[in-house]
């Protein structure tokens, strides 16, 4: 792809962009954005859960958010090691 069509691409997006923020705005806006189930710890879920429950749900929920986001599994890696690298997560 050359550079012109990224370009045409990329001011393609921000106009939708800045048209979706737009709309967010107008109080009488009716967007449907899809939003999905509300998010919850795992640990309100099923507090009896043991550890190995516990850890299949987490790798489904990941599982489910990197197919979403098209994340490859290095960059989710990658992350998850800076993450801890910072001493954000144990």
């Amino acid at each position: 792809m050359d550079e012109r069509e990224k370009l045409r691409k990329f001011r393609e997006l921000d106009d939708a962009f800045a048209e979706a923020l737009r709309e967010l705005e107008r109080p009488d806006s009716r967007l449907d954005i899809p939003t999905g189930p509300p998010v919850r710890p795992l640990e309100d879920q099923e507090p009896e859960m043991d550890e190995q429950a516990r850890h299949q749900a987490f790798e489904r929920q990941l599982a489910a958010l990197m197919q979403d986001y098209a994340l490859p599994a290095e960059s989710v890696k990658d992350l998850l090691q800076t993450l801890q690298a910072l001493g954000r997560i144990a």
